[in-house]
């Protein structure tokens, strides 16, 4: 199920959602610590307790993470969601 604008993911609000493909969802979201516009994939609910598709996931945020292009999306795990730390 998307998230709706004004969700918030920790320190993360959500404003808009920008795409989804097979393992999440993609949203425009707010960094309320820093006041500036990120990026933040979601993981499916249902992909989530796979090991081997969250291991995918967690790769992909530190390939992200790595680029020298500035400014850089902060990665979200979806390891908290739905899980009471949001």
């Amino acid at each position: 199920m998307p998230l709706t604008p004004a969700f918030r993911l920790g320190p993360y609000e959500i404003v808009a959602l920008i795409g989804a493909g097979g393992m999440g969802e993609v949203y425009r979201a707010r960094d309320t610590r820093l006041d500036r516009t990120v990026a933040v994939k979601v993981l499916r609910s249902q992909l989530a307790d796979n090991p081997e598709l969250r291991q995918r996931f967690e790769r992909e945020a530190r390939a992200v993470s790595s680029l020298t292009r500035r400014p850089r999306p902060p990665a979200l795990s979806a390891r908290g969601v739905g899980r009471g730390s949001a």
